[in-house]
């Protein structure tokens, strides 16, 4: 299938933001990100930001328009060899360098989109103090500060930076434990206009890969269990299978709070296994460590301290449980 490109999308000009009238009162912190999220899913607008980690900043385009009921978005990555992702109703395509264009069943992008785009906030609120921090600038315009903290402090946090008019997020920081950040997203530019949805809608007729078809992933039943889990976390999945390069075999369970996910990893031991292991780069944490003659790893995005901990209560048959 020929390649998708970028071009098709091109935008020839558009107003700067500008729908506002008089602002409204400062709502409490959640009312705020409730009216974020739904500015994110509802709104036609193009956003251009830049992804800063400790060791790159990659500039993106992002953009958004909900027609008919069905969600249109188009995110590009604008450096280094051209990638893009393209999301049409249920369905999202994926173009890489190197790999063949594919399509899947879903209706949310795997991408650096800020995570807090598009989450359930109700859910949410059982597990992270919503905190506001009064306004301050960003991208040009005025925001309101919002925190995100988790109520147990087994989890990083988030610090928003949310336009008192248009509610798009103009900057998300990820914050360590220590209130460092590990990451950016901060705006350059953004537009609410019409026309990015008149855009958008050229998606329709566009020949995008045909909907790769995943054969049913059955549950597998694994004899070890997890007896501390940070809380709000929940299993999303389990399995069992090889790893591609050395054809090991592996069990996995991964969890999720809504907002951060990480896995747990079991293996049987081998020469190539170390005692321990903490590896930290960014926002994931890498965790291993040997326990009768198993290899227990957690991987995600979760603090050092709450994967060693997660890693340390994982015990092997019926003995206790805190998850399936």
């Amino acid at each position: 299938m020929k390649r998708l490109l970028v071009g098709v999308l091109t935008l020839v000009s558009l107003a700067m933001p500008c729908q506002a009238s008089a602002e409204e009162p400062v709502s409490s912190a959640e009312a705020l990100l409730h009216q974020m999220d739904e500015a994110s899913r509802k709104l036609s607008y193009e956003l251009s930001y830049i992804l800063i980690k400790k060791n790159s900043i990659e500039p993106l385009r992002y953009r958004h328009a909900l027609e008919d009921g069905e969600t249109y978005a188009h995110l590009v990555y604008l450096s280094g060899p051209p990638r893009e992702v393209i999301q049409r109703g249920q369905e999202v395509s994926y173009f890489e360098p190197g790999l063949d264009p594919f399509t899947i069943d879903s209706n949310k992008m795997v991408a650096p989109l800020p995570p807090i785009m598009k989450t359930d906030i109700d859910e949410l609120a059982g597990y992270y103090d919503f905190i506001s921090m009064g306004r301050a600038r960003e991208a040009g315009v005025a925001c309101d500060v919002v925190r995100i903290a988790p109520k147990d402090g087994a989890r990083y946090s988030y610090l928003l930076w949310i336009d008192t008019r248009s509610k798009l997020v103009m900057r998300a920081d990820l914050l360590d434990r220590d209130g460092e950040p590990l990451e950016q997203y901060r705006a350059v530019s953004y537009v609410i206009n019409s026309k990015v949805a008149d855009v958008l809608k050229s998606l329709k007729s566009v020949e995008l890969p045909a909907v790769v078809q995943l054969p049913p992933q059955p549950q597998a039943d694994l004899d070890w269990q997890v007896n501390w889990l940070p809380q709000g976390f929940e299993s999303i999945s389990r399995n069992r299978h090889r790893l591609m390069m050395t054809e090991r075999p592996v069990e996995s369970k991964m969890y999720s709070d809504g907002l951060f996910s990480f896995s747990i990893y079991i293996s049987a031991a081998d020469n190539f296994t170390v005692r321990e292991q903490l590896v930290r780069q960014g926002r994931r944490t890498l965790h291993s460590y040997l326990l009768n003659g198993k290899e227990v790893t957690v991987v995600g995005d979760i603090p050092p301290a709450t994967a060693r901990r997660v890693a340390e209560s994982v015990v092997f048959g019926n003995r206790g449980s805190h998850t399936p």
